[in-house]
């Protein structure tokens, strides 16, 4: 046993540096054979998949998944999704400002055969330049859900409210 390491990790370098035909192909390949390329580029991200636009705020976005978005040479991940660019049927990159603070922001849509995911991104400089997959690039306006106009009224009332009952008891 090599010292510091213990049994487990003894046994996995037994397994690994083994050439028989009785090797797991699986682990050959992740520690030998496939090449560990470190990301393009990585980013936080809220995510959904879904047809149909997404270029608004509302409940898919309050429950979307909240990841790392990484993008590789050839393809790219977040969580357990992951999206081969050989796989991607189109990709649209749609830029906005926000509607109260005009805070710049990207939609990222990957349309496959199978989903279309949606990728909440930060108007960081990345997204102006080239990017390891075609893309088609679009200005827009982001849209509000009536339960994102509705939640905002309330905020807006509450703050009115404590401050008004704030005023008073002075």
């Amino acid at each position: 046993m090599e010292k510091g390491y213990g049994k487990a990790a003894t046994s996995w370098r037994n397994l690994v540096n083994r050439n028989d035909e009785t090797t797991n192909p699986t682990i050959v390949d992740v520690c030998r054979n496939k090449k560990m390329d470190k990301p393009l580029h990585s980013c936080m991200t809220k995510a959904v998949f879904g047809d149909g636009d997404q270029l608004r705020t509302g409940p898919k976005w309050i429950t979307s998944r909240r990841g790392l978005l990484k993008l590789y040479s050839n393809r790219l991940t977040c969580g357990d999704w992951t999206i081969e660019y050989d796989d991607i049927r189109e990709a649209v990159l749609s830029s906005f400002r926000s509607p109260i603070l005009r805070i710049p922001g990207y939609i990222l849509a990957v349309r496959t055969d199978n989903e279309t995911y949606h990728f909440g991104l930060n108007g960081w400089r990345f997204w102006k330049g080239e990017l390891p997959f075609p893309v088609t690039r679009i200005q827009t306006r982001l849209k509000m859900s009536l339960i994102s106009i509705l939640a905002r009224v309330v905020l807006i009332g509450y703050v009115l409210y404590v401050a008004w009952t704030w005023m008073l008891s002075r």
